[in-house]
C-alpha cells in the first residue's frame, strides 16, 4: 500500500481520510504531473482502489516558485481555494449542455493542517486529436454563448493583467545584444522576431485595456491540451483554479498557442489549429443563440497575445539551464523547445498585428 505523501503521522491522516471517505481498505496512488510551482497544488495523485479516483489538495502553505505565490484574495488570478469553490457551487453545471464538463466531485474534505482535498471522478479519456480541437472548440463556444457571466465573489477578476504583471522577467534582455547572440536564439528564433516583442512589450498596456474592454464570459482561462480529455462524445475540462470573468474568445486565444508552448502541436500548424478551433468556436456561439459582433470574439483572441510578453525574456535568462518539461519531470531538447516557441511568438505577433487592425475597424 502507497500513500499520497510520505510523513509519518500525516500518512496515518490521510489514510484515515481516505478510508472514511472511499470506504477502501487497500490502495495504491500514483502521484501525477502538474505544474509544481504552483504554490496553490499540493500534488495530484490517482488513487486505485475499488475503482480510479483524481485526489487534488489545495493548500495556502508553501511558497510556490517565482510568480506562482498563493493568494487568500478571492478575485486574485491565484486564489488557493477557487477550484474547491467551483466545485462547492457546482458552477461547471452552467455550460451543461453543451457538450463539455467538469470532473465529478466525489468528496471534499477541509483538513484539519489547512488545506482542502478535493475526491474527483477520475474521468479517464484519451488526449486531442487534431479534430478534436475543433469539437471543444465548438462546445465552449456553445457554453460560452448559452450562458451568462455569473457573479460569484470567489471568481478572478482581472485575470489577463494581474497574471502578465506577475512575471518578474528581465524584459531588458530585449534590448540586449549578447542575449540575442547566444546560438540557441540566433539559430533557431526567427529573423524579425526581437522587434515584434519590443512592439508587444511597448503596447502591452493598450492589449490588456482592450481585453478589458470586449464583451464578456464566464472563462476557464486555462484551456489547454492538458488540461482537456476527449471521452466519447463529450470534452472534459480540468483543473478549474484560475475561473472567472474574461473576454468571449480569450479561452480559445490561450488554447492555441499553448498547444505548441508545451509541444502538442507542432508551431507549423498553428495557423490550422486557429482557422478551425476559431470557426468551430463561433459555430458554437451561433448554435447557443449569441448574435454579436464576430469581429469582437476575435480581436479577443488575436489580443490575448500579450498574455506572452514575458515568455521570450525568460528564455532569455534560462539559455544555458536544463531546459525540462511540464512539471519538471524529465528533460527537453533545448534546440526544439526554442525553435518551436519562437515560431509560436512569431505567430502570435501575426495575432498582434490583426488585433490592432480589428482595433482600428470596430473603433475600439
Amino acid at each position: 500500500m502507497s500513500y499520497p505523501q510520505s510523513r509519518g503521522t500525516y500518512d496515518l491522516q490521510v489514510s484515515d481520510e481516505i478510508r472514511a471517505v472511499l470506504g477502501w481498505s487497500e490502495w495504491t496512488a500514483e502521484p501525477l504531473t502538474h505544474n509544481a510551482m504552483n504554490a496553490v497544488t499540493k500534488g495530484i495523485w490517482r488513487l486505485r482502489g475499488d475503482r480510479p479516483v483524481i485526489l487534488k489538495v489545495l493548500t495556502s502553505a508553501d511558497e510556490g516558485g517565482l510568480g506562482w505565490a498563493a493568494s487568500h484574495d478571492p478575485r486574485h488570478w491565484n486564489y488557493w481555494r477557487r477550484e474547491a469553490e467551483v466545485y462547492a457551487d457546482g458552477l461547471p453545471e452552467l455550460w451543461k449542455g453543451s457538450g463539455l464538463r467538469a470532473p465529478e466531485l466525489v468528496a471534499m474534505v477541509e483538513r484539519d493542517d489547512g488545506d482542502v482535498a478535493l475526491y474527483l471522478e477520475d474521468a479517464g479519456g484519451e488526449r486531442l486529436t487534431f479534430e478534436r480541437h475543433a469539437v471543444m472548440a465548438r462546445q465552449l463556444g456553445r457554453a460560452q454563448g448559452g450562458s451568462l457571466a455569473p457573479d460569484r465573489p470567489w471568481l478572478s477578476r482581472s485575470f489577463l493583467r494581474e497574471y502578465v504583471e506577475s512575471k518578474d522577467v528581465p524584459y531588458e534582455l530585449l534590448d540586449d545584444e549578447a542575449a540575442w547572440r547566444h546560438p540557441l536564439v540566433s539559430e533557431h528564433f526567427p529573423p524579425g522576431l526581437r522587434a515584434e516583442l519590443v512592439r508587444l512589450h511597448r503596447d502591452r498596456e493598450w492589449f490588456l485595456r482592450l481585453m478589458e474592454s470586449l464583451p464578456r464570459a464566464l472563462c476557464h482561462l486555462d484551456v489547454w491540451p492538458n488540461n482537456l480529455l476527449a471521452r466519447g462524445t463529450e470534452t472534459v475540462l480540468l483543473d478549474w483554479a484560475f475561473a472567472g470573468d474574461g473576454a468571449l474568445g480569450e479561452d480559445i486565444g490561450n488554447h492555441v498557442p499553448d498547444s505548441a508552448f508545451d509541444l502538442f502541436v507542432p508551431a507549423s500548424e498553428l495557423p490550422a489549429l486557429d482557422r478551425a478551433v476559431f470557426g468551430a468556436y463561433v459555430r458554437g456561439l451561433r448554435e447557443a443563440g449569441w448574435s454579436g459582433d464576430e469581429r469582437l470574439v476575435r480581436l479577443a483572441v488575436c489580443a490575448s497575445a500579450v498574455k506572452y510578453d514575458w515568455l521570450v525574456p525568460m528564455m532569455l535568462r534560462a539559455v544555458d539551464r536544463e531546459q525540462l518539461d511540464y512539471g519538471g519531470g524529465r528533460p527537453v531538447e533545448a534546440a526544439r523547445r526554442y525553435r518551436e516557441r519562437g515560431a509560436a511568438m512569431m505567430f502570435l505577433a501575426g495575432w498582434a498585428d490583426e488585433a490592432r487592425r480589428l482595433a482600428d475597424a470596430v473603433a475600439l
